[in-house]
């Protein structure tokens, strides 16, 4: 039965390119547009410019702390790999460090842009101007993943040799997510206890000295490390459904995983053109039709595409499998949204267990982020039956192929989900700036509106990330038993086995190498929780002591006649990020290995195995405790709960202050550094599986 109906050529590979160049495109002239408006008072540029500096100066220390270790593994790939695969690791680590630049300097130049426009015009104009902020992250995220990947095929015409450019990105997003997170929880966690439960005064406000430093880590937490963290998924997906492409159909198989790229970044960009709404309107309304216009056009376009390049049924096969990848990009996000979300049974829950106290509340937290990681690992089973089974439509050989197309499916809107992500921050420090800069209450109404819903838009892209992760494991994990059947050491070496004429890697649990791989694996996330939850812990402690320094000597800081030291706090916060960031970056990178170059091949199939199911289950209990945690805190605060009837500091709001506080790493650290853990592991082992010797 023939299965390819149309072959491509390299000819083809240049629609990637030129989509790539179109989003970035897009994304410079949607910036323009919003430099265009005005940054509203004096007060309020003065602000903007100050969470600027720090964001830029905390990503410059950041990319210069990781030029040596970027360095010396380009180095090593350049001798023991060869220079396309050297040059390949570089392209994708500048390009995830490029994105990251872009997408700070948006958010943090459209901050006072968007409170000036609640100021003046409304919601409308203040959805409109955040929202351009965060396509310009999103669109870059995706453009650059995609004219990354093309350019290199286009230039290598060998997708296993350009697999380390999902590496480069790994390395950077890794950093990124570690790093950033132990920036703004440092600075997070300092203003709440000191700020909100001990002086008792609002988390924004001017007198607490760590509040620009707070408004800093929202954009290098949850712009530049989240951009980064889906740009590697990006492109990691891309090369290994490439990979498995080439081995099947040869080089049309290649070619079209880019091809769904292109069509995605397309429809991302005509779904932001959706997003708008009225002054009257819902944000969270408009958001999601230009989710589903993004979602509905790509699945349209994909069906066209494969029946134009393959046979039925492989080609119904191949667009399920996709759609399938869509589809569980908004059940991740509904699930996460239902168990991180105010008004819901998982938050009310905390709300009732404040009422008793900070024990009861982390309690009842713990069990929310353990619950929640359940039915997501079903949808995300349902997903691998589903595509699998579709894809084998036209025969078991192609099954696997339909796991890689899912996860190419979800990532191929990665546009317009990092887009709705990075909203967020533009939001929250638009908030921020008015309480700052003192506006009337009706701005701070506005802004509030917009960053309710970017709290909602963070849990669904948190879960996108923590979903996109899963399937790219998967898809990075096909690929390296497919890459490993092509070692000849392997096959001379006894490791594979001869079925039917052809060698496979066949993973035995009966095999103990197998079985000591799972159990490292395995135990590495929790390990690497373990340094970061510590990170922030040290960190958070030095900027408490700061913030309690200046409110004891600086005089009239409570007064507001004292000015706080906000460069002091944003300085330790800096410090404390770039020097801990380091020891779980080690562990991430070393531990695959010294398990495939110590224990082999099968060890290394276990290894992957064990990293993958506990790093996802890991991600999906801290990211979404945490985030319970803090809605039930907004809720509380909301809801007019800071104080009683007699004006006295509220103990429910004080637990679930502190509730807050525990879920901070969780949620903004330790959970998403999982996501580029597991991905990590995944692009080392292809890179060394040719290297292995049993």
């Amino acid at each position: 039965m023939s299965i390819i109906d149309t072959s491509l050529t390299m000819t083809h590979a240049w629609f990637g390119v030129l989509a790539g160049v179109l989003a970035l495109g897009y994304a410079l002239i949607t910036m323009m547009s919003v430099l265009k408006e005005s940054m509203g008072t004096p007060k309020m540029k003065e602000i903007s410019e100050a969470i600027q500096e720090g964001a830029m100066a905390y990503l410059n220390k950041q990319y210069k702390a990781l030029i040596p270790f970027t360095g010396i593994i380009f180095v090593v790939l350049f001798f023991v790999a060869g220079a396309p695969m050297s040059i390949s690791f570089l392209v994708g680590a500048v390009c995830s460090g490029i994105a990251g630049y872009i997408g700070m300097n948006s958010t943090t130049k459209s901050n006072a842009r968007t409170t000036e426009a609640a100021r003046s015009n409304g919601l409308g104009k203040a959805l409109k101007i955040s929202f351009r902020a965060g396509a310009v992250m999103g669109l870059s995220v995706a453009g650059l993943g995609l004219l990354g990947v093309s350019s290199l095929f286009l230039i290598f015409q060998d997708a296993d040799v350009i697999n380390s450019f999902a590496f480069g990105a790994s390395v950077i997003a890794f950093f990124a997510r570690v790093g950033g997170g132990i920036f703004t929880k440092a600075a997070d966690v300092g203003a709440d206890l000191v700020g909100k439960v001990e002086a008792g005064i609002p988390e924004d406000d001017p007198r607490n000295p760590a509040t620009i430093a707070d408004n800093v880590g929202d954009n290098v937490g949850d712009t530049a490390g989240m951009g980064a963290d889906l740009f590697e998924s990006y492109g990691a997906t891309t090369i290994a459904a490439m990979i498995l492409g080439n081995s099947l159909f040869g080089l049309s198989g290649a070619l079209f995983p880019l091809l769904v790229g292109t069509i995605g970044i397309i429809a991302s960009i005509i779904g932001t053109f959706c997003v708008r709404t009225s002054e009257n309107g819902n944000p969270q309304t408009a958001l999601n039709i230009g989710l589903w216009t993004t979602n509905i056009l790509t699945a349209v376009c994909v069906f066209f595409l494969s029946g134009y390049i393959f046979e039925a049924p492989l080609s119904y096969g191949i667009t399920i499998a996709i759609v399938i990848g869509l589809i569980v990009n908004i059940l991740i996000g509904g699930i996460t949204e239902y168990y991180t979300s105010g008004g819901k049974r998982p938050v009310n829950n905390i709300i009732r267990a404040s009422e008793t106290g900070p024990a009861t509340n982390a309690i009842q937290g713990l069990a929310v982020g353990l619950e929640s990681a359940f039915v997501p690992m079903l949808v995300f089973a349902a997903a691998i039956f589903g595509a699998y089974t579709a894809a084998g439509m036209a025969g078991a050989e192609y099954a696997i192929f339909g796991i890689a197309m899912a996860a190419m499916g979800m990532l191929s809107t990665a546009g317009i989900v990092v887009a709705m992500d990075s909203f967020g921050p533009v939001a929250d420090n638009a908030g921020g700036i008015a309480e700052m800069a003192d506006l009337p209450p009706e701005v701070r109404e506005i802004t509030d509106k917009l960053d309710s819903v970017g709290n909602t838009t963070a849990a669904i892209a948190k879960g996108f990330a923590i979903g996109s992760a899963a399937l790219t494991a998967l898809a990075l994990f096909q690929a390296f038993v497919d890459s490993a059947a092509k070692n000849a050491n392997l096959q001379a070496s006894g490791a594979l086995d001869y079925v039917d004429g052809a060698y496979k890697l066949i993973i035995n649990l009966n095999d103990p190498l197998v079985l000591i791989g799972l159990f490292i694996g395995g135990a590495v996330p929790f390990l690497v929780a373990a340094f970061t939850m510590k990170a922030v812990g040290d960190a958070a402690g030095g900027m408490v002591e700061e913030v309690r320094r200046q409110f004891r000597e600086i005089p009239g800081i409570m007064e507001g006649t004292g000015k706080p030291d906000y460069a002091r706090c944003v300085s330790i916060a800096t410090g404390a990020a770039i020097s801990k960031m380091i020891p779980p970056g080690i562990v991430a990178v070393a531990c695959p290995l010294i398990v495939g170059f110590g224990l082999g091949v099968k060890a290394m199939a276990g290894f992957l195995c064990g990293l993958t199911v506990t790093g996802v289950l890991l991600a999906l209990f801290l990211s979404n405790a945490g985030g319970a945690w803090d809605n039930a805190k907004k809720w509380i605060e909301a809801n007019g709960g800071k104080k009683t009837a007699d004006g006295q500091p509220n103990p429910a709001h004080q637990a679930a202050v502190i509730g807050d506080t525990i879920g901070d790493p969780c949620k903004d650290t330790a959970g998403p550094a999982m996501n580029p853990l597991i991905k990590v592991a995944g692009t080392i082992a292809l890179i060394i599986v040719p290297f292995l010797m049993f």
